[in-house]
């Protein structure tokens, strides 16, 4: 039991205050007692389900009979349920971005970082999956075969839930795909939303992973989100960004609010209007000094 983990280990004292024992989540991460040590890992208590292996290369240190590991459950080769303490990419009910490992007769495989590759059928394809590319898919069990399976055609899993934001909400977004319009995102693993093009002010990609801000939600249930805080935070925290540009750059800036927007977007990310807002912030402070080619340190 040498193998380094990222997974918390609880020991016998803390048991006694654990809460009873819930059906193992298979795609997930479970807290399991380690009942068995043998040579070649250690099994764990898996209620209704029997006892689960944690293959040797999986096990922390440390760790004793009758202590609580944190392991995530999924399938072997052998559609047997088994412990890992590596992290995937993704578990049940999560949209990712994932790499096609192989292709066969019935489907493709994907990466998503544990030894056995995830299964995505041709019916759950949108288009055929090709070995090297990365694709937008959803996590989901298949109640049929009672394997993890993949959908490309993500639309199918989005919440019906009427989402309940407020203008200015921060969330986590993922980048689904390229519009003539933008940027299709992933809100908060539940929701489709759109990011426009003219308010985008970094290069973005399809799997990138950021933080987003609501900008509307519409009437009609659609969401509109912008990559950056709006309204005074934006320039306050742009203001700060600034400030300290001009402190590692000898005091001095050659962008000035009459220069070029293009040239704004690509050194600092942001819009002409935001860029001037905080120059006119920094002046009013008396942190800045405004010249003909730019502006500098007060």
């Amino acid at each position: 039991m040498n193998n380094e983990s990222q997974f918390q280990i609880n020991d016998n004292d803390s048991m006694q205050n654990m809460h009873p024992k819930e059906f193992v989540k298979l795609g997930d991460f479970n807290r399991l007692t380690i009942v068995k040590e043998v040579d070649f890992g250690l099994y764990l208590d898996g209620g209704e389900e029997g006892e689960i292996l944690l293959p040797q290369r999986y096990v922390p240190q440390n760790c004793s009979i009758g202590d609580q590991i944190d392991v995530f459950i999924y399938l072997d080769q052998d559609e047997r349920l088994v412990a890992t303490t590596e992290i995937p990419l993704a578990k049940v009910g999560d949209f990712a971005f994932l790499k096609c490992s192989w292709v066969n007769e019935y489907g493709a495989f994907l990466d998503w970082g544990l030894m056995k590759d995830l299964f995505c059928p041709f019916r759950e394809q949108k288009r055929h999956m090709e070995i090297g590319q990365s694709y937008i898919v959803y996590v989901y069990m298949d109640e049929e075969s009672y394997r993890i399976v993949a959908s490309a055609k993500v639309e199918h899993f989005f919440s019906d839930r009427v989402a309940e934001y407020n203008q200015g909400d921060e969330v986590d977004l993922l980048v689904w795909q390229k519009t003539d319009l933008g940027f299709k995102v992933i809100i908060d693993n539940q929701y489709p939303g759109l990011a426009y093009e003219d308010q985008i002010f970094k290069r973005i990609f399809t799997g990138d992973r950021m933080k987003g801000y609501i900008q509307n939600v519409r009437e009609d249930g659609k969401i509109d989100v912008t990559l950056q805080q709006m309204g005074r935070k934006q320039t306050e925290n742009f203001s700060e960004s600034l400030l300290e540009y001009l402190k590692n750059n000898n005091g001095f800036c050659d962008l000035g609010d009459k220069s070029d927007a293009e040239d704004i977007k690509r050194r600092f990310q942001v819009s002409k209007k935001t860029y001037k807002k905080a120059i006119g912030d920094l002046y009013r402070k008396r942190l800045i000094v405004i010249e003909e080619g730019g502006i500098r340190l007060a």
